[in-house]
């Protein structure tokens, strides 16, 4: 954690399950039993018990397999997906008092509209492909209660200069771009509304290693000029390894260790984690 910046988000024992759920499904379900599916009633566990907090300006990489749950959490968080029980308490809204995960619809609606931003892996859950370049920025911009159309084009077209998506196509469909033009549109809206978080879900997965390099490249200079609090999610142990001050590692649904980056890379405390270290040697 970034030494004396305040917490932005703190997430104390979240869960997600797809099932009817019973007594046993946190019980036998786990790493200990390599399967988050309960044996007793079927249920998933897909994350259970998450807990960790956010400070300002930091970027916590959470990294596992497919299925361990990453995604579904970062989803939860956004409010993509209702999270079974738990708890999220964001700094800016209500003083950090209100458990977000408990809110209304509208609330819920609200603060991801004002005070959070979410890259997915595929751009067009992001962006929409029948609004032009601006417009998608627009729409982000409308949704955080900014009307003025002329402030409206000049934040759209600083934000797409600041991702490198040229002026000149601006009024151009997401459909005529490369996936990694579509990615940095993507990052201009969800960057709209000055969010102090920003989710990113594997951002560079399918993107060419060239692409990726200049995508993360982007992300590591908008978290240093703006101070934006992320959580992002990598398959990749290399792509969290560039993004991350500190690293969280999941699999089968919990998270079986945290700590700094560094840390994590050189000294693993989890088997699972050193074989993910292992694997990326």
């Amino acid at each position: 954690m970034l030494a004396n910046n305040p917490i932005v988000l703190t997430v104390r024992g979240l869960a997600k399950i797809y099932g009817p759920g019973c007594p046993q499904c946190f019980v036998r379900t786990g790493p200990a039993y390599e399967s988050n599916i309960c044996p007793l009633c079927g249920t998933i566990v897909a994350c259970h018990d998450i807990s960790f907090d956010l400070a300002q300006g930091e970027i916590l990489g959470i990294v596992g397999e497919s299925g361990s749950g990453k995604s579904t959490l970062v989803r939860c968080l956004y409010f993509d997906e209702e999270a079974s029980s738990g708890e999220s308490y964001l700094a800016v809204y209500q003083g950090g008092r209100v458990n977000l995960l408990q809110e209304t619809s509208q609330h819920k609606r609200h603060v991801r509209n004002h005070l959070m931003g979410m890259v997915y892996q595929n751009p067009l859950l992001g962006i929409k492909p029948h609004f032009t370049a601006g417009g998608n920025v627009a729409e982000k911009l409308l949704t955080a209660d900014i009307y003025n159309f002329q402030a409206i084009r000049e934040r759209a077209a600083n934000l797409l200069a600041r991702t490198e998506v040229p002026i000149a196509r601006m009024d151009d469909f997401p459909a005529h771009f490369s996936g990694g033009m579509q990615q940095r549109v993507q990052i201009a809206k969800a960057l709209a509304n000055n969010p102090p978080l920003l989710f990113l879900d594997e951002i560079t997965t399918g993107l060419d290693v060239s692409v990726q390099a200049k995508v993360l490249d982007l992300v590591k200079e908008i978290q240093r000029e703006l101070g934006i609090a992320m959580v992002a999610v990598s398959h990749d142990l290399g792509v969290i390894r560039m993004l991350s001050d500190r690293t969280a590692v999941m699999k089968n649904g919990r998270m079986v260790e945290i700590g700094l980056t560094d840390q994590i890379l050189e000294d693993p405390q989890h088997q699972y984690t050193q074989l993910l270290v292992h694997s990326m040697l």
